[in-house]
């Protein structure tokens, strides 16, 4: 994932759209969902962080405490490592089409580009999610009772960010149907470039309020994911 890809040769085509893998039956369900818990203060585009009554043991184990711990393992390394990569991700791609807003970047080499971060992106969330609503999540949230409400509030944000990844995915797929089509696609760059800045708000705010309960559960009891 590193570099951009090089231009298209002469004559190629631009991609007219990204190619997404299914996820599943629960996040085909969960798309475009407007599920959250009740209270506005746990909903993820209105918070603006854990409620104090989630962080009791993020006061015992600080984020600058994790690494040197005796039970960070490197199963715990690596998540938190695809959540950095998640940022780059997302960062990258907003590089891009902030770029090509600007005409800073040539249309024909932005499309593959954007293709391929974009439809990385998302289809890499879309199994993170799953794979910590069916296995992590029940598993951290037996170990400490206390916060079972904090791992329902990370399970409605995966509903939230779905919807919001499902508008992405239409952004993204009309940015590059008007590059296809041989435009420079300012009006959907314009509209692709606002999803991306605000979906990055939120994707930060939930891998930040979901690290900050996750990884004091694993040092608090020593688990092993």
């Amino acid at each position: 994932m590193s570099g951009a890809p090089a231009p298209f040769a002469a004559g190629a085509e631009v991609p007219s759209g990204i190619a997404i893998a299914p996820c599943g039956n629960k996040c085909r369900q969960r798309q475009g969902s407007t599920a959250a818990p009740g209270a506005d203060m746990d909903d993820l585009e209105g918070r603006s962080g854990l409620p104090d009554a989630l962080r009791v043991l993020l006061r015992d184990y600080p984020r600058e405490s994790w690494e040197s711990h005796a039970h960070f393992d490197g199963l715990t390394r690596f998540w938190l490592e695809r959540h950095l990569m998640f940022r780059s991700l997302h960062s990258r791609l907003l590089m891009a089409s902030r770029d090509l807003l600007d005409r800073r970047s040539d249309p024909v080499a932005f499309a593959p580009r954007a293709a391929r971060l974009g439809g990385f992106l998302i289809e890499q969330l879309h199994g993170h999610h799953q794979i910590e609503d069916l296995h992590y999540f029940p598993v951290l949230a037996g170990a400490e009772p206390r916060l079972e409400r904090g791992f329902a509030l990370l399970d409605a944000d995966h509903n939230a960010l779905d919807g919001h990844l499902h508008e992405l995915t239409q952004g993204l797929n009309a940015t590059l149907r008007a590059l296809h089509a041989g435009t420079h696609g300012a009006g959907e760059a314009g509209e692709l470039e606002k999803q991306l800045a605000l979906f990055g708000r939120f994707l930060d705010r939930h891998l930040t309020d979901e690290e900050e309960l996750v990884v004091p559960v694993i040092l608090h009891h020593a688990l092993r994911m």
